[in-house]
């Protein structure tokens, strides 16, 4: 592992649409996640000399750490990571730390619309099915980080949002079998959480909260007791195939290997390879954790949980009460790279918290990251081999939750990567590659102008 002294400094102003690399050796943003997850686990430095291997992930986040931890300890099959910066540098250690019941950006209802009720019902028990295997790592001792509260809380910010809220309520339960509960202003307030712009809530009883970063750190360990490989500070700087062998340039030197399994996430530069090109647009997400609370704050606040908590606003805020005393929330932030350290970022989570949280306006936030996503264009991920003729593997798209579904993902990337056959290899998440992302030289103005209307949008009550 390189001592901290050898990071190269953080720079905030990284966007993946004009920039070909995410760093070399860079340090982590200022989250909290950061600061409270301690050292990182040893690594095994940089690529120092050309090398030949079986299998290469490119990235070091969630998915290809887990990636390598299933392909040893699944199939005895010893993969490489490379990570252009840190472990869990992306998004991995910028989210909220929120594991949700949910692939991709769709609802329940949506997927009803979009693909019938049956596949819905099957898309839904792969949810649940793919829970199950985030549940098992979150909560593995070895893992250790920190699950708490099972459940998540959907907040209503507006009589609007509770009755459609009631409607997928009613769905999840006549159509999927799936019992979720509808809150009234006065439970949501008195039994969970004191947000005062709260009109109800849908509850859900799975749903996990987790430190992200120590989830990672857990992986990477655990990834290389099995005898996985992971290469800090050694980005792809080029990509070649020759007789069906990936040559992936590194500062350190050229690693070839017969199978390539992509893991980068909202930090996936168009140049990586003309398969990822512009599959997913990366948006910025912003997120504050604020100094720890008194008891008097925790009170008037209403913090009785430390259950996931989103409320119902097209640019939604994302938010938790930590066992540490502290509040944690984000939300959508800048369009673009160079805008990320304008403070009207930060002054739009600070005027939420007022706003939700009367008794800490004005509080402390002594930290602030942000980070991108992979959104996808049809707001589904996909675990896929694009091209049956080339030994090329991805699982992207996670729209904003890739906490729990990276866990799957990684199981099922790992299982293709193997070549072992996906029984539920027709649903959408399996069936086909990204959708590429239209209109590509003005997408970034065609964001401003829907972040302009959503904001009228979630104005309405």
């Amino acid at each position: 592992m390189n001592p901290m002294s050898a990071f190269q400094p953080y720079y905030p102003h990284y966007d993946p649409l004009h920039s070909d690399l995410p760093g070399q050796g860079m340090d982590y943003a200022p989250s909290y996640w950061r600061y409270h997850a301690g050292e990182p686990p040893e690594d095994d430095g940089p690529v120092s000399a050309d090398m030949d291997v079986d299998v290469v992930l490119i990235g070091g986040g969630f998915t290809g750490l887990a990636t390598a931890l299933f392909l040893a300890r699944e199939y005895g099959i010893k993969a490489t990571v490379l990570e252009a910066n840190q472990i869990g540098w992306g998004c991995t250690s910028r989210n909220g730390g929120q594991g949700h019941l949910a692939w991709g950006r769709l609802s329940r209802s949506q997927w009803v619309k979009k693909w019938g009720a049956d596949t819905a019902r099957r898309l839904h028990a792969n949810t649940l099915e793919g829970f199950e295997v985030f549940q098992s790592m979150a909560e593995d001792p070895e893992i250790d980080c920190e699950p708490q509260n099972h459940g998540n809380l959907l907040v209503a910010h507006s009589p609007q949002a509770l009755k459609g809220l009631e409607a997928e309520s009613r769905l999840c339960h006549d159509v999927l079998g799936y019992k979720t509960r509808v809150l009234d202003r006065d439970t949501v307030l008195n039994e969970y959480i004191g947000d005062q712009e709260s009109v109800g809530a849908l509850l859900e009883p799975v749903g996990i909260a987790v430190q992200p970063l120590k989830l990672a750190y857990g992986y990477a360990r655990l990834a290389r007791k099995l005898g996985a490989r992971i290469h800090t500070a050694s980005p792809v700087q080029n990509w070649t195939t020759e007789g069906g062998i990936h040559h992936l340039q590194t500062p350190g030197g050229v690693v070839r290997a017969r199978a390539v399994g992509i893991a980068t996430a909202g930090y996936t530069s168009p140049n990586l390879h003309k398969l990822t090109a512009y599959r997913n647009m990366p948006i910025m997400a912003n997120s504050v954790w604020t100094r720890t609370l008194t008891d008097e704050e925790i009170d008037a606040c209403g913090f009785r949980s430390t259950m996931i908590v989103t409320d119902t606003r097209k640019l939604r805020y994302y938010y938790r009460f930590l066992p540490e005393k502290r509040l944690q929330i984000g939300t959508r932030s800048a369009i673009s790279g160079a805008d990320a350290q304008n403070p009207k970022h930060l002054k739009v989570v600070h005027d939420a918290i007022a706003r939700k949280f009367p008794a800490l306006a004005g509080i402390e936030t002594p930290w602030f990251s942000h980070g991108w996503m992979d959104i996808s264009h049809d707001m589904m991920p996909r675990i896929v081999q694009p091209d049956a003729s080339q030994q090329i593997f991805y699982a992207q798209g996670y729209s904003g939750n890739g906490v729990a579904f990276s866990a799957y993902a990684s199981k099922k990337l790992a299982a293709l990567i193997a070549g072992d056959k996906i029984p539920e290899s027709d649903l959408p998440i399996f069936s086909s590659p990204l959708p590429a992302h239209p209109l590509r030289p003005i997408r970034r103005m065609g964001q401003r102008a829907l972040y302009k209307y959503f904001q009228v949008l979630d104005t309405v009550r």
